[in-house]
């Protein structure tokens, strides 16, 4: 797959740089090129950035941030089966605990919500850090209510991190999803207020919580520039109307006195030619 020049490979972290660094050099440099357009397009592109992670697959399987890529790229186009095994694979090689979360996520995916619970449950968990944590809970809030156990969703998410008022790269997400598990219940009126808290936390846009805030209080976005161009529909419109609605106005007939008066005069000249005659 093509890759702009742009692309050195420099781009990358630190800690992916040093693993390839047992790979030889050119063939390092084609596999962080490739790892570089995966980390851009997978947001904007994520069939794209699984095409680029499937070259570094290729390329170098043996690197465990090759696999983590890989795992990203599948899991960012629903292919759950095959993120979790990559995903597995790079835990294998690293011993750590930090894709834990998304590899719960993932058995969710495959429709197995009971094994994601088991995971929320397992040592683990307890080895994560922080954001970590949260995003199990956020998981295992999710299998909850994949299993209608929707008042169980939110006890799940109630915790020290959504009651704090220090805001953390998770804490939006966190609020949303609090949020949006208290409308499921009908909680409106709870729900709207953790919405706004959410609001307040989503520095990034993270999430759509302004959208399903104003949704709830009933106000409706309109694109200026399709307002502008009903505008010019609607002026088009009213000048169509004033044109059916506008008397006919009769041709105008030809004026014939410029004609009468030649014929008086022809006649006048003909009396004039008689008289001299006689």
């Amino acid at each position: 797959m093509p890759i702009p020049e742009d692309v050195t490979g420099d781009e990358i972290d630190k800690d992916v740089r040093q693993e390839l660094q047992s790979l030889p050099k050119t063939l390092a440099e084609d596999v962080a090129r490739n790892l570089v357009m995966v980390a851009r397009l997978i947001d904007e592109d994520p069939e794209g950035a699984y095409g680029y992670s499937k070259v570094a697959l290729r390329l170098a399987s043996r690197v465990a941030a090759v696999r983590e890529a890989a795992g990203f790229a599948a899991y960012a186009n629903q292919k759950y089966s095959e993120a979790l095994a990559e995903f597995r694979a790079a835990r294998r090689m690293t011993g750590g605990v930090e894709l834990w979360p998304v590899m719960a996520d993932c058995e969710r995916g495959l429709g197995r919500p009971e094994k994601a619970l088991d995971m929320a449950g397992a040592p683990e968990v307890h080895k994560l850090d922080k954001a970590g944590q949260v995003e199990m809970r956020l998981v295992a809030a999710g299998a909850r209510r994949d299993m209608d156990q929707l008042d169980a969703a939110i006890v799940t998410l109630q915790s020290s991190e959504l009651a704090s008022n220090s805001i953390q790269p998770w804490t939006a997400r966190l609020r949303y999803a609090y949020a949006d598990a208290l409308l499921a219940v009908g909680r409106e009126g709870e729900a709207r207020e953790w919405f706004a808290k959410a609001v307040e936390a989503d520095r990034d846009g993270s999430t759509d919580a302004s959208d399903r805030l104003a949704e709830m209080d009933g106000v409706e976005f309109v694109d200026a520039l399709d307002e502008h161009e009903g505008e010019g529909d609607s002026a088009e419109a009213k000048a169509a109307d004033a044109d059916a609605e506008a008397p006919e106005v009769p041709e105008a007939k030809a004026d014939d006195s410029a004609d009468d008066d030649l014929v008086d005069d022809e006649g006048d000249t003909e009396r004039d030619e008689q008289r001299d005659k006689d």
